[in-house]
């Protein structure tokens, strides 16, 4: 077993009052930390992605929080304040759930202080237990997702679902570390995921810095892969899953959906439950973020898109779950999703 030499990363670190992220937009050129004493700026670290994976803005929003329960010591009007702070960080990304799951969960833990001493207090244990139960939880579903990908397989992976994305260990990467670490994986593939290149900026450099053999390639270069029979799985993670099964993910997920069910690869959805909306009907009702257009029409600062283009810049686009053939959380896996059957990860 290599369980230890293929789990070294975490991002998100609480020490001394402050908050320290590991800047996700100048890897894997710069290994660089940045540090935050304040709510607001947290939330513009979400809305500029210094940190991305929805585990991840979640945790990282639960640590804004407390930043703003430090802030509000010794204020007549600390609730206000606390609370002004909590709508600057739901503000920040409209898709990933797992930001409302957390801030949602900060307020109730809250609900009940009397002062702003007991409120960081709570904040702060709530958070940190939710920073260690991600871990615990991506290991459940890292080994869950596991048991599915038979020996010798390979499989393709979209965007970044690693130890960058969430708490650390990962989501769909968890599944590729336990499958790894099993002995199960022999070929790992991921998208380069343009435009902000996730998978060859971030994916690549978790599996090479882990000691796993990567292969990157261009989206339009999926096709000819999945053709040619060296995957057996498609293994993606998921912003928000309605409660039918329907998934937002990183732009181009459904793409690969699509291609998958054409060429015989199953599709594997791995997040946690947290993830899940079970508000939400269908993936129709899920808001879709939409980024600036200079993320496509430049590359590294530079304008190479003709003068007068524009862009369509949608973040993430939507899976229906009629394409997916596994959703893998950390309380179990659910097959061919249906509404009814995730109800039970509820349940449970």
């Amino acid at each position: 077993m290599r369980q230890e030499h293929s789990d070294t990363i975490r991002p998100i670190h609480f020490a001394d009052g402050r908050l320290q992220l590991l800047d996700q937009r100048r890897l894997p050129r710069e290994t660089l930390w940045q540090s935050y004493d304040a709510a607001p700026a947290v939330a513009e670290a979400i809305r500029a992605m210094v940190v991305r994976g929805a585990p991840a803005i979640g945790i990282t929003a639960g640590f804004g929080v407390v930043l703003a329960c430090q802030n509000a010591l010794g204020q007549a009007d600390w609730r206000e304040r606390i609370a002004a702070d909590i709508e600057t960080l739901r503000a920040a990304r409209p898709t990933a759930v797992n930001l409302f799951w957390a801030l949602d969960r900060m307020q109730g833990v809250m609900s009940g202080c009397t002062d702003a001493e007991s409120a960081l207090a709570a904040a702060e244990g709530s958070a940190r237990a939710m920073l260690e139960a991600d871990i615990a939880g991506n290991r459940r579903l890292g080994a869950l997702g596991a048991e599915r990908i038979a020996a010798g397989s390979g499989v393709l992976t979209h965007c970044n679902t690693g130890s960058l994305a969430t708490g650390g260990y990962g989501t769909a990467l968890g599944v590729i570390r336990a499958a790894w670490d099993a002995g199960r994986i022999r070929e790992v593939f991921a998208d380069e995921t343009r435009p902000w290149l996730q998978g060859s900026r971030l994916t690549a450099w978790e599996l090479v810095h882990d000691g796993i053999p990567v292969q990157l390639l261009c989206e339009g270069a999926a096709a000819s892969l999945l053709r040619s029979g060296r995957v057996g799985w498609v293994i993606v993670g998921a912003d928000r899953i309605a409660a039918n099964g329907d998934t937002a993910n990183k732009i181009g997920t459904y793409g690969l959906a699509l291609l998958a069910r054409a060429h015989g690869v199953r599709f594997m959805v791995a997040a946690p439950v947290a993830t899940i909306d079970f508000a939400m009907t269908d993936g129709t009702g899920i808001p879709i973020e939409q980024r600036g257009e200079e993320e496509v029409l430049e590359l590294g600062g530079t304008r190479v898109a003709a003068a007068g283009a524009h862009a369509f810049n949608p973040a993430f686009d939507v899976t229906p779950a009629n394409l997916i053939d596994a959703i893998v959380t950390e309380r179990g896996v659910v097959e061919a999703p249906t509404r009814e059957r995730l109800a039970t990860l509820r349940e449970a």
